[in-house]
C-alpha cells in the first residue's frame, strides 16, 4: 500500500511515538565523546535525607576521563559513591572521582557505583524529574535529567549489552 504524501508525515509521527513509548523514557545526553543514558533516581519518603541516582556513561573517545561529581537543585550536594562487599559486610564510601576509561561503558547501578544526592530538599516522587549537572575532569559539565522511579530506566540500546 502506498500512502499519499499528506499522510506520510502522520505515519512518521505515529511511529516516533510508538518507538518513544517502547523504549520508555530513556534519554541520552552527549558531551563530546561521553554519552550518558539510563539516568534515574529512586523515590524517597518524607524525612529521608539521601537518595541514590544511577546512570550509564560510555566513553567512545581515545582518552580516559573522570567523573568528579555533580550538583542538583534537589540536594545540597551530589557525591560519587561505591558500594562493595567486605567479607559479609556491605560497605559504602565516597570516591573523589570515577575513572571512565577510553572505549568503555561504566554502569552506575544499585549495589555498586552510584551518585548520592545528599541533604534532599524535598521527597522525590515517582514520575518526577530531577535536574542533575555532572562534572567531568576533561569533558566539562553537562545537564541531564533523572527520572524518579523504583526500577532502572530501559536502555535505548539495550540490545548492545
Amino acid at each position: 500500500m502506498i500512502l499519499p504524501m499528506k499522510h506520510r508525515h502522520w505515519l512518521a509521527l505515529a511511529l516516533a511515538g510508538i518507538l518513544t513509548t517502547a523504549t520508555g523514557l530513556a534519554r541520552e545526553f552527549q558531551l563530546g565523546a561521553l554519552k550518558i543514558d539510563q539516568a534515574w533516581v529512586r523515590p524517597t519518603v518524607p524525612g529521608q535525607g539521601t537518595g541514590g541516582a544511577y546512570l550509564s556513561v560510555s566513553n567512545s573517545g581515545p582518552a580516559a576521563d573522570r567523573l568528579l561529581g555533580g550538583s542538583s537543585p534537589a540536594a545540597a550536594r551530589v557525591e560519587v559513591h561505591e558500594m562493595r562487599m567486605d567479607g559479609n559486610v556491605m560497605r559504602m564510601r565516597e570516591l573523589t572521582a570515577l575513572n571512565l576509561p577510553a572505549g568503555k561503558r561504566i554502569q552506575l547501578a544499585p549495589g555498586g557505583l552510584h551518585l548520592m544526592l545528599v541533604d534532599l530538599k524535598a521527597p522525590l516522587k515517582i514520575g518526577d524529574k530531577v535536574p542533575l549537572k555532572l562534572r567531568f575532569e576533561k569533558a566539562g559539565e553537562i545537564d541531564v535529567m533523572l527520572q524518579v522511579q523504583d526500577k532502572p530506566v530501559a536502555s535505548s540500546d539495550a540490545h548492545k549489552h
